[in-house]
């Protein structure tokens, strides 16, 4: 079905994408959406995650949980109680709630609206359906709406009267024991769409009704109708049946255990959540992949896991290099204590075998990237997941719970390690056939290539396999292979270094040990959630043997044990530059790697190092910094510059409503790096930034020279310090608990709510600043295909910068600082993301308070 859009005209996701306002960890942090698996199209996936919390029947003992820092019931802190009246969560989460139920009673309105008008036909000379196929198409929709509406009529008026005594968990009780009418109407969802299909083929009426019904606004919107299409309504009741789920969620957490509601809430959740199990253990084909045999015994040189893109679909294979045959195999799923076996996808003698250069590889299909933000959003929930076990292990927790986390954990990595290579490796056999691997480094796709190109200097024989000698080849390949772990963390052992969690700065001095001089440039790779990825580059220096870049970097550690280097020859041919933007077509030149030595590197001095590569050496100099060390926030002693001033301070002396500072850099950026790649994301140098902060300090005549002489990258690196040295961050350190508080609602109205007032609760200099920001970093998304930084990209970047409290202390006795971190972090990012993703925003609107549904917060 299409997505159709909600109140405020964003798209309402179906259960498969199931993330309402894109936070994909639930309220609990506990259980995230479940892959869809290959080839179940059949039906919608209804996602019972955020409903699975294992600790729910415990939670009573215990206020709070680990994702909130405030008290359960109210959500302000004192400041807060004297901005306004203290927000109750649990008003919000209805009134938001409710507001939604509108829509939703709307909208069954409006599907039932053509029913009677058919009924009449039905029976008459011309019917447009007959009574059997609207009985079929509207199947339950009348039981539903009137289900709901009388829901709706009874909560309506608890909440518009609202006092803390109110109860409403019988209301929420009798829904949920209504649910068996869903299930009647997810049975025959099927059957109706395709019979509604049918029907608008053979019928010009019923396709004109069903192609656009209208549905009206809710009371006080300004829009009277949008129309929707029929197949788009009939999916709103499976939408419906989680969100209501999502709501008992939230209102249980902010409902103390011994208000009279919690027992009912408890019983209604209960009941929601056996019937969703129950329904999807019916709407859930896992289809295994059905596959063929395959080998003999030769030399391995090299194996190691690889994603294929195979008939448009990434499978991840364990591909072995033979003395004389590449071959791709995939592991047999066997039962329990079964000597496990191979597959053989494919093989390629290597005497036919040859690396395809990008202009024959134009036929090759064109490789589908998944959204940056999609893969960060992964890794929040990976980090979740970790500080998950980490407290599971600190309080001796389960095992069961630990060993559930353990295969959640591999499920989400496994998901990444899958979709984030976006590198073509491409092997063509010369009989015909070309294959497609996908790589996160370049470095070892020159590994492999490399290989292969080694043992093809040997005189080698085409040569094709009997099925026999395929069989023995294959079955050697379980003997013979060198990695026998997928790569990702969830594979380490307790007692293996977890890596580094902080910030490498990494200062890449220069070259020597060319033969001939060319255009020249360093890339830098770190491991991250066990495989590497490409961090930082040079800029290239041109025809030179000596390249001089002196350039520093600031690498974001995630796990990391390995800092790799690889310089590179840029191609400036047009012929070879095709249509594939990942296709790396510069030469490397050479390529080596050290250890990050936890102890070694964990000094405050810059410590000096060399790396040698096919001759040629390359001076860098590192240092690196634990996550707790580089977060603190320190006010400027000096009130006279704008770094490390407040922000206030600042505008008042200006007598502006934002900082020049931000001004003038936002202008800079979009007059010359709205499509510079990785505009803000790629640190600029920091001797640069540094000449900058000064100039701005000292409020200098020469500013507007100088930034229009700056590199780019540098002036949006000075934008970012100052937000990250203001002495309390842009959203301030008094909200702070009450925007991590609002971003973890999982019902989107409510969160609506929370978030709007949240904003029209900052004092006037941050909110203007917010604002302006806000449409500036919207503005550069717009150019994601040209710069590659989608909103989701900008909210990493920028979150933690505007959120992230200032004093540091509460946190240390909590357990391991990245632990917290990473936690901490997602919650931030989701934070910016939410206000980046939504309709622009006004600052006279959002004073006006009309443009939010609200009973009167």
């Amino acid at each position: 079905p299409e997505p159709c859009l909600d109140a405020h005209g964003h798209p309402s996701l179906t259960p498969a994408d199931f993330n309402y306002g894109a936070d994909e960890y639930d309220a609990e942090g506990n259980e995230e959406p479940k892959a869809l698996p290959e080839g179940s199209e059949t039906m919608p996936y209804i996602d019972e995650s955020p409903t699975m919390s294992p600790q729910l029947s415990a939670r009573g003992q215990e206020s709070g949980d680990g994702v909130s820092p405030t008290p359960t019931d109210g959500l302000g802190t004192g400041g807060e109680r004297d901005a306004g009246k203290g927000l109750e969560m649990r008003k919000l989460v209805l009134s938001g709630f409710l507001a939604s139920e509108e829509i939703y009673i709307n909208q069954l309105e409006a599907l039932l609206l053509p029913m009677k008008p058919l009924k009449a036909t039905a029976t008459t000379s011309q019917p447009v359906l007959t009574l059997q196929q609207i009985e079929t198409i509207f199947y339950k929709i009348q039981d539903i709406y009137e289900i709901h509406k009388e829901f709706y009529d009874s909560l309506c008026p608890k909440v518009q009267q609202w006092d803390s005594n109110v109860t409403m968990g019988h209301l929420f009780q009798k829904l949920a024991s209504q649910l068996g009418v869903y299930k009647a109407f997810v049975d025959n969802y099927k059957i109706a769409l395709e019979t509604a299909e049918k029907c608008s083929q053979s019928n010009y009426q019923f396709q004109k009704i069903s192609e656009e019904l209208k549905v009206k606004g809710p009371k006080d919107s300004k829009e009277s109708h949008t129309s929707v299409t029929m197949e788009a309504l009939l999916y709103k009741p499976i939408d419906r049946v989680t969100r209501s789920t999502l709501v008992l969620h939230d209102l249980l957490k902010h409902t103390p255990a011994d208000h009279p509601d919690y027992p009912l809430l408890q019983d209604a959740l209960r009941i929601s959540q056996n019937f969703l199990s129950s329904i999807n253990e019916d709407i859930d084909p896992r289809r295994t992949a059905v596959t063929t045999p395959k080998g003999e015994t030769r030399q391995l040189v090299k194996d190691g896991f690889l994603v294929e893109l195979s008939e448009g679909s990434r499978k991840l294979r364990h591909v072995f290099l033979f003395t004389d045959v590449l071959l791709c195999a995939k592991l047999k799923k066997t039962a329990v204590g079964k000597h496990q076996q191979y597959d053989c996808k494919w093989y390629v003698p290597l005497a036919d075998l040859v690396f395809p250069s990008p202009e024959e590889s134009e036929h090759c299909p064109q490789v589908h990237v998944i959204p940056d933000h999609e893969l960060e959003d992964m890794k929040m929930k990976i980090s979740t997941i970790k500080s998950e076990m980490q407290k599971e292990k600190a309080n001796k927790g389960q095992s069961r719970a630990i060993e559930r986390l353990k295969k959640k954990m591999f499920e989400n990595e496994f998901w990444l390690l899958l979709n984030s290579p976006a590198i073509p490796f491409r092997i063509h056999n010369r009989n015909g056939k070309s294959y497609l691997f996908l790589l996160s480094s370049d470095y070892e796709r020159s590994e492999w290539r490399e290989a292969i190109q080694r043992l093809q200097k040997k005189d080698l024989q085409a040569f094709v396999l009997s099925s026999v000698e395929l069989q023995v080849l294959t079955g050697s390949c379980f003997k013979l292979r060198t990695v026998h772990n997928i790569p990702v963390t969830s594979n380490k052992d307790d007692d293996e270094s977890p890596g580094l969690y902080g910030f490498l700065h990494v200062i890449v001095h220069s070259a020597k040990g060319f033969k001939q001089s060319a255009n020249l440039y360093c890339t830098l790779e770190v491991d991250s959630f066990g495989y590497f990825v490409s961090k930082a580059k040079t800029r290239v220096f041109r025809d030179t043997t000596e390249p001089q870049w002196n350039e520093e970097f600031e690498i974001e550690l995630e796990g990391s044990q390995s800092l790799r280097i690889l310089c590179y020859e840029k191609c400036y041919d047009k012929t070879k530059l095709n249509k594939d933007n990942n296709e790396i077509v510069d030469k490397i030149m050479g390529k080596g790697q050290i250890q990050l030595d936890p102890q070694a590197v964990q000094t405050k001095n810059w410590h000096m190092d060399v790396i040698e590569m096919n001759g040629i050496k390359v001076e860098f100099s590192m240092k690196f910094t634990s996550r707790d060390m580089s977060l603190k926030r320190t006010p400027s002693k000096k009130q006279t510059g704008v770094f490390g001033v407040k922000i206030s301070v600042v505008t008042k002396r200006e007598r502006s409503k934002v900082p020049y500072i931000v001004r003038q850099c936002i202008e800079e950026v979009e007059k010359r790096g709205i499509e510079e790649v990785g505009i803000y994301r790629i640190s600029g140098v920091a001797t640069d930034i540094q000449a900058l902060k000064a100039v701005f300090d000292a409020n200098n005549k020469d500013i507007l020279v100088m930034l229009s002489d700056m590199d780019i990258n540098a002036i949006a690196g000075t934008l970012k310090l100052y937000f990250r040295e203001l002495p309390e961050p842009l959203l301030t350190d008094r909200l702070y608990p009450a925007f991590m508080e609002g971003i973890a609602l999982s019902d989107p109205a409510a969160k609506e709510n929370c978030m709007m007032h949240l904003l029209r609760s900052l004092p006037d200099p941050n909110l203007i600043t917010f604002l302006f920001l806000l449409e500036h970093l919207k503005r550069v998304a717009e150019k994601e295909p040209i710069n590659k930084m989608s909103l989701h990209n900008l909210a990493t970047v920028f979150g933690p910068t505007l959120l992230r409290p200032s004093e540091g202390e509460s946190k240390a006795h909590l357990t391991l600082a990245s632990d917290i971190w990473s936690h901490d972090v997602m919650a931030q990012v989701q934070v910016l993301l939410y206000y980046l993703q939504h309709p622009p925003i006004s600052f006279t609107e959002l004073k006006r308070n009309t443009l939010y549904f609200s009973t009167d917060v």
